[in-house]
């Protein structure tokens, strides 16, 4: 199946994969964006932007693209044996189009060859399988967007959003993208991965002992939670504990307890009204100053601004 917007002269046109397992809302998500911009573009005499939605068997047919677009995969999929379409990318990508993916269709850019070397992001929760897989791409999992030019990537399921009106907005300009946020109530303010990001910290590592004291230490964030007391209360030498520490985890034990304790304080501001201050005692922290940039360095907003956009109570 193939479905075609009517060509226009001097069109751009866009190739949105309707791979198996592909998250087809974002697909037909993507054409309405177009669609709707293109309306507000035509007023403007700003042309057109085409797209037509490819399933595995189109492929042999039109070649001739200015973007491929790889959506986001809801089955689990990586894409591992996708050959077929992992050539027609690269060689979509040879003849001069740009590759665009959001969340997991990273994994198709990456197995085509086309990531060594280039800055890009996926879903965060994704950030280590992607690392295994694509040890030579330079991931950036806290970003939303990254625009390399002839490769763009975005993380998370919904950020074909914020694909789609920037490829609007490189097409068809700025007041075309204001329009359409508009008439679609998309809010066309930047985002930031980082600042819906979760700390999941691993614990299916196997070694009981860093498990039991991660336990601990989530019962207990307020408390002293330095090197050298975690490894006096474990009877561990410093260094045993920092080394299998970080190889059960992934992380230094600073760094492991800076997020843990960010992660409690985004709890206190989506479910409760306490102030700051009083959150910046309740998760360990004495100077309210450092907590704040701290907060903000790992989540990308204030803790009042991320209270104001994800407080359920």
């Amino acid at each position: 199946m193939t479905i075609t917007v009517p060509d226009t002269p001097n069109r751009v046109k866009i190739a949105l994969l309707a791979y198996e397992g592909a998250q087809m809302s974002a697909v037909l998500g993507l054409g309405d964006i177009l669609t709707v911009a293109n309306r507000y573009a035509e007023e403007v005499g700003m042309g057109r932007v085409e797209y037509a939605v490819l399933q595995p068997g189109d492929l042999d047919g039109e070649t001739e693209f200015d973007a491929v677009v790889l959506p986001p995969n809801l089955t689990g999929g990586r894409g591992d044996t996708d050959q077929s379409i992992h050539r027609w990318i690269a060689d979509r990508h040879g003849d001069g189009a740009i590759l665009c993916s959001a969340c997991a269709g990273a994994f198709w850019l990456g197995h085509a060859g086309a990531l060594d070397g280039r800055p890009v992001t996926t879903h965060w929760a994704l950030e280590a399988e992607f690392r295994a897989a694509f040890p030579r791409a330079d991931l950036h999992p806290e970003h939303l967007l990254i625009d390399d030019h002839d490769i763009v990537t975005t993380g998370g399921v919904m950020a074909w959003v914020d694909l789609g009106l920037f490829l609007v907005r490189r097409w068809l300009g700025p007041d075309v993208v204001s329009r359409t946020c508009r008439h679609m109530l998309i809010d066309p303010q930047g985002r930031e991965q980082r600042n819906y990001r979760s700390f999941r910290p691993r614990m299916d590592h196997g070694d009981d002992p860093i498990r039991a004291l991660q336990h601990w230490m989530e019962e207990n964030a307020a408390f002293d939670l330095t090197l050298s007391a975690l490894a006096t209360g474990t009877g561990m030498t410093e260094r045993t504990l920092q080394r299998r520490f970080a190889q059960a985890t992934g992380l230094p034990v600073s760094r492991y307890v800076q997020e843990l304790r960010i992660e409690k304080a985004r709890g206190y501001l989506e479910r409760t009204a306490m102030p700051v201050s009083d959150i910046c005692w309740a998760v360990g922290y004495t100077d309210a100053s450092a907590f704040s940039r701290l907060f903000r360095s790992i989540c990308g907003v204030s803790a009042s601004e991320y209270r104001r956009r994800f407080a359920v109570t």
